[in-house]
């Protein structure tokens, strides 16, 4: 009698709000046959490079890697991980698979070494033997106008393909990078040899912008109109710049190419619809989200709406996926899995941090103390306890502690937890009193934005957090005054987000001691 066929029923996770069912009638030959038949299955939204992760029954449904075929369950779930933010997402198993970047969006940061560019042939080959020159005799070389045109124009380029304000280290890194791989462009005169490089390209920023103003590049073409000769009375032209200030690779991009006001309007629209419903379609709005991206950005930027507003306008920036996606379509970066990935890196150096301030004197040091003390009656193999502490107590040795935004609330008491006068918060709900600094099993966590509740039921203190840094990004809000530092300390550190500004002395002496201590 022959054996029936075995037969595999999966729920796929393609992101953590949307999950698809893939009937298998065997199992694959490799993990990259059930990679192809997931791409066939699940068209379109797996076309980019992914792993996938599986519940692994013998550590209690932990997720592991899929790397054997034979440990596919008959009947399981599986989920997909970005191969480009692979190595972080085995740290941590809150993976957030993101939308592709269109064409039409900046999808690239500063990069560490500049890449220069290719220049015109004549150019390359004036270039090629000046440099044989330069290693021959240390003889540099005069280039004509037509030659240092197509040299400072082909930079702006690439200048502008990662930021269109650069800063005076940007530039100056871009300089050096050009020297470096022409050597017969180093100045005599200069002590380092491409300072008058920096500044060609800091006129030649102004005037490549100049031109994309004109042809209608919305990230340049918002600060035009300033004073002039012409018009006197109109604002300083240095002052209330629209640019990036928190490293945001897409901050004002435009239109997408065919779509115009009217057609992402309608869109807009169909998103309100699709929200209220009670079975949300998630992909719909995912892929609507994505379209009217630039339509929100010139909103939020331009326009500078009431948060509540905003929000009644778009209302899918409430859901969670949306928050990560659009911290995606803004900073290129995976929201969730570079902030755990960190943050677990991080830990054990911040609380030995944590302890060594505690044993001192002070204010600062008693309040660290009566967090750790709390800790440490805590289930210390709990990864989210770990975090949440990490996070709570990072504010506290910052000395930015700031009860208006850590809020506690009761949720078995009568009427509504207070929330006027907060700009930015997070209100943990608890189901007994809490008089601690610290309460590691709440119910629930809240977001408050301009005192109102903008997500609720949040499960556990750290997303809470990470989500709160998400929505600032998204809604173009500033942090919170008395914890610049404490988010400062995420954006530059934990997410890698670099700004060009120097680090303040606390931060800096900060990061210097997780450096030695790793």
């Amino acid at each position: 009698m022959m054996a029936a066929p075995q037969k595999f029923m999966l729920r796929v996770y393609i992101s953590t709000d949307i999950a698809v069912k893939v009937t298998l009638t065997g199992r694959p030959e490799s993990v990259d046959d059930l990679i192809a038949i997931l791409r066939e299955k699940v068209k379109p939204r797996l076309d980019f490079e992914f792993t996938l992760q599986y519940e692994d029954q013998d550590f209690d449904a932990q997720l592991s890697c899929l790397v054997d075929i034979q440990e596919l369950p008959e009947k399981g779930t599986l989920k997909v991980v970005r191969s480009e933010s692979e190595t972080s997402s085995l740290a941590s198993s809150d993976t957030e698979t993101l939308p592709h970047v269109p064409v039409s969006q900046r999808q690239k940061t500063w990069p560490d070494i500049f890449p220069v560019p290719t220049f015109s042939y004549e150019v390359e080959h004036v270039l090629e033997q000046g440099n044989i020159a330069y290693e021959r005799s240390g003889k540099t070389m005069k280039l004509s106008r037509a030659q240092k045109h197509n040299i400072l124009e082909s930079m702006a380029a690439v200048i502008h393909s990662f930021k269109p304000y650069p800063s005076d280290r940007d530039v100056g890194m871009a300089a050096e990078a050009l020297v470096t791989a022409h050597p017969c462009l180093k100045e005599p005169g200069s002590v380092s040899g491409w300072y008058g490089w920096k500044m060609c390209l800091k006129f030649k920023m102004g005037n490549y912008r100049t031109k994309l103003a004109r042809s209608g590049c919305l990230e340049v073409s918002v600060n035009t109109g300033k004073r002039s000769k012409n018009n006197p009375d109109k604002d300083h032209p240095h002052s209330n710049i629209k640019r990036a200030r928190r490293a945001e690779v897409n901050f004002l991009p435009n239109f997408p190419r065919g779509q115009n006001q009217a057609s992402l309007e309608e869109m807009r629209v169909e998103i309100l619809r699709e929200v209220e419903k009670s079975e949300k379609n998630l992909l719909i709005i995912e892929n609507l989200m994505q379209t009217t991206f630039a339509l929100r950005r010139q909103e939020i930027v331009q326009e500078n709406p009431m948060v509540k507003d905003f929000l009644v306008r778009w209302p899918a920036l409430r859901i969670e996926s949306q928050v990560c996606a659009e911290y995606h379509r803004i900073t290129n970066t995976n929201l969730l899995n570079q902030f755990y990935a960190e943050l677990d890196r991080h830990i054990p150096q911040l609380f030995g941090l944590y302890r060594q301030k505690a044993s001192r004197t002070g204010k600062t040091s008693e309040a660290l103390r009566d967090i750790l003390k709390i800790y440490d009656h805590q289930d210390l193999h709990d990864v989210n306890i770990k975090r949440t502490l990490a996070l709570r107590a990072l504010a506290v040795y910052l000395r930015e502690d700031d009860p208006q935004f850590f809020k506690t609330w009761n949720v078995e008491e009568s009427g509504e937890p207070d929330i006027a006068d907060t700009p930015v918060g997070l209100v943990m709900m608890v189901t007994e009193n809490t008089t601690g600094p610290i309460c590691f099993n709440s119910a629930s966590t809240a977001i408050v934005v301009e005192d109102d509740f903008v997500m609720s039921d949040i499960p556990r203190f750290s997303d809470a957090f990470v989500l709160l840094f998400g929505l600032i990004y998204a809604l173009h809000l500033n942090y919170p005054n008395k914890l610049i530092y404490t988010f400062t300390f995420i954006q530059k550190i934990l997410m890698g987000l670099d700004d060009g500004k120097p680090l303040k002395p606390c931060l800096l002496n900060l990061k210097n001691d997780l450096l030695q201590k790793e």
